[in-house]
């Protein structure tokens, strides 16, 4: 049986015609007489994987990868394949430059300027862009943002990106008179790749040796009709300085502030007291207060429970191993974790920047920070308008 041999100009114009799109596979083997589907496979294999030496090599001969046939110098492959890396290495520069990513004006513009030069097909392989995503952005436009657009950015940038778009909603029309749909300003900020954090799942561990322990007296009422009549506290890791700090805190759940907090780089039964104490003495030694923590072994010690009783206070604590009994607690720790250390690894800062971070945060929470159970408000406007 005789082989077919195709010139190495026949092997090309077939790849430049699939790269092209106009043409199926079928119509190019018809226009250039190939024989097997299998073989336009192969060259296309060959020019993806870069193996751009392959096309100059005759019928059952293979040849290392650098080197060809008899007849074309080392020289010439070489050009052969340095036009082709200089071909996507313009494509690239032009789409990426120093950023970290590829943005669909930057994709138009640069299909659009490259085009005469190149086929769209090839530009859009080289960018890692679909066909179907880039005709489906051609057809939208690129278009500067709306105002309302505009504005949306606007108040991710400001919170930043700690707010979805429930809140970015009520924003929208508080700030600027904007009444939207919250679906609609889902797809704004989704069009706009704006997305709130994301908090990680946590996982916990269930203590051992408890002292002594309290009925669940707040039983998963997570509101309350004054202040200073239910107070949650937790304690969690803070691991982002050069040493493990424990971040305690103490929440009012009438308006979700912040009453207390204390940031010790040990979690002894010291620092759950402190941070009680600190509490007391800010809110003027209020009375009869539930104060619900976990069954954590500071918490269950006679020494805070001893402290709690003497300041009139009336303990609670969860379940066993159920953290979903000082839900408000661990998520606003869930929060200062996500929010306030993005992207920030373990140990990379220093313990006096961990603590700058974890102030202005308890400062920004309670100042700035709107919540939907308040009405969009911040906790300390709420407690203002209770007063």
């Amino acid at each position: 049986m005789t082989r077919v041999s195709y010139s190495s100009d026949v092997k090309w114009a077939v790849v430049k015609e699939k790269l092209a799109g106009k043409l199926t596979t079928k119509e190019i083997m018809e226009k250039y007489g190939i024989k097997n589907k299998s073989q336009v496979e192969t060259w296309m294999r060959w020019y993806k994987n870069n193996e751009l030496y392959r096309f100059d090599q005759p019928v059952g001969k293979q040849y290392t990868y650098g080197y060809g046939p008899e007849g074309k110098s080392e020289q010439e492959i070489k050009d052969h394949k340095m036009m082709h890396l200089e071909m996507e290495n313009e494509i690239l520069k032009k789409v990426y430059g120093n950023r970290k990513g590829v943005e669909r004006k930057v994709v138009l513009q640069t299909v659009e300027n490259l085009r005469k030069k190149y086929t769209v097909t090839l530009i859009l392989e080289v960018l890692e862009i679909s066909r179907a995503t880039y005709y489906r952005w051609v057809s939208e436009g690129i278009g500067e943002p709306t105002p309302i657009e505009m504005a949306v950015i606007a108040l991710c940038e400001k919170t930043k990106y700690r707010y979805g778009h429930r809140k970015i909603k009520y924003l929208l029309w508080k700030e600027y008179g904007y009444q939207l749909n919250r679906n609609t300003v889902q797809k704004l900020m989704q069009k706009h790749n704006l997305q709130c954090r994301v908090k990680k799942k946590r996982k916990f561990k269930i203590n051992q040796g408890p002292e002594i322990i309290v009925p669940n007296l707040l039983d998963r009422s997570f509101s309350a009709t004054a202040p200073n009549e239910k107070w949650v506290t937790d304690i969690t890791y803070i691991q982002y300085g050069s040493t493990t700090m424990y971040l305690a805190t103490i929440l009012d759940l009438f308006n979700n502030e912040i009453v207390a907090y204390k940031m010790y780089n040990h979690q002894q039964t010291s620092l759950v007291m402190d941070v009680l104490k600190t509490a007391l003495e800010v809110r003027n030694y209020p009375k009869d207060i539930i104060v619900h923590s976990d069954q954590g072994s500071v918490y269950t010690s006679y020494a805070y429970q001893n402290l709690l009783e003497k300041m009139n206070c009336r303990t609670s604590m969860s379940r066993r191993g159920n953290c979903w009994d000082n839900a408000v607690i661990e998520s606003f720790h869930s929060n200062i974790k996500t929010e306030a250390f993005a992207r920030v690894k373990h140990h990379s800062l220093t313990n006096d920047v961990t603590r700058l971070r974890v102030s202005e945060y308890m400062r920004e929470y309670n100042e700035e920070r709107i919540q939907e159970k308040l009405g969009y408000l911040t906790p300390l406007e709420f407690g203002k308008l209770a007063a």
